[in-house]
């Protein structure tokens, strides 16, 4: 039995004298994740027990990635620090992701959803 392991793609650039440049959704993925990381107070899901305990089995999996044309949508999970506004920190959350996804791969970012997973406490 084969496993479909289709990478969803997407052609950023094609000529035909140097070739294309493509990049995959999983890509996208990863700078959205990144890019939570350095907004204070926000972190991406990564626990792998609560990953478990919200139904996520894979890390990647923490991020959804659509694209239509040119344009991105994200959603994704993410973990609030304990003391922070929630409402802020996901603005900034969603201020960076946008800012990376936009500067990384010239694409549109049209929304960017967040999904509060869990509040961690230090």
């Amino acid at each position: 039995m084969e496993k479909n392991t289709e990478i969803k793609t997407l052609t950023l650039h094609e000529d035909e004298k140097n070739g294309s440049v493509k990049i995959a959704d999983d890509v996208i993925a990863a700078i959205a994740r990144l890019a939570v990381g350095e907004v204070e107070g926000a972190s991406p899901l990564t626990n792998s027990d609560l990953m478990k305990k919200f139904g996520v089995k894979d890390v990647s999996k923490g991020v959804k990635v659509e694209v239509q044309e040119n344009d991105v949508k994200i959603s994704i999970a993410v973990v609030i620090d304990y003391g922070f506004n929630i409402p802020s920190t996901c603005s900034k959350v969603q201020e960076k992701i946008r800012a990376a996804v936009e500067n990384m791969t010239g694409l549109n970012v049209t929304d960017v959803n967040i999904r509060i997973m869990a509040v961690n406490v230090k």
